[in-house]
């Protein structure tokens, strides 16, 4: 007895915007849809402060780049596109962005792990930003108040080149943005 095999079509970027505005993040990876629920008080507080340094250090720092906060559609290919929680374009890069969104790799991107998406932020997401061409990211892991860095090195590949905690006094520092440095104590510091 043969066993019939039910197979997905690849939705593209026309089928996403297709998609509902319901509020909730969608995404495509590879052409497959997924949808994330509404984060965490505590993933958006990570993410508004992690959002204030860079925009206090941009302010200051004027023609480095452009600091976005999620939602914001970045289109990487015609079956992938994702909202990172907090992206950077660099100055050298602006062209990528248009009216509607980012049609290119961003030069940062930052993603805030939650338990509904962490498996797809290390994993899928990180190997697509690796493909995309994206210099250096960001996983923020909320649960043990560290962060994880990967660079883009020679070979092409993004690497880990630290991982940073709070309990440790670890300060955070780029080379895409000359003296922003985030103290860790202070990023993942609970309020009241």
């Amino acid at each position: 007895m043969q066993t019939a095999t039910v197979s997905h079509p690849r939705l593209t970027y026309d089928d996403f915007l297709r998609f509902p505005d319901d509020g909730k993040r969608h995404e495509l990876l590879d052409g497959a849809h997924h949808v994330s629920p509404s984060p965490s008080l505590r993933h958006q507080d990570l993410v508004g402060r992690l959002h204030v340094w860079f925009a206090t250090h941009l302010a200051a720092q004027k023609g480095a780049g452009r600091i976005y906060l999620a939602p914001v559609d970045v289109v990487l290919s015609h079956y992938d596109v994702v909202a990172p929680d907090l992206l950077f374009v660099a100055e050298d890069q602006l062209e990528i962005l248009t009216p509607e969104n980012v049609q290119g790799a961003p030069a940062l991107v930052v993603e805030v792990l939650s338990p509904s998406t962490r498996r797809r932020d290390e994993g899928a997401k990180r190997r697509l930003y690796e493909h995309a061409g994206v210099r250096e990211y960001w996983l923020v892991d909320p649960n043990r108040n560290a962060i994880r860095v990967f660079r883009r090195c020679e070979d092409g590949g993004l690497v880990r080149v630290a991982e940073l905690t709070a309990s440790e006094g670890d300060v955070l520092t780029t080379p895409l943005l000359d003296g922003m440095a985030i103290a860790l104590v202070e990023l993942f510091a609970r309020e009241g």
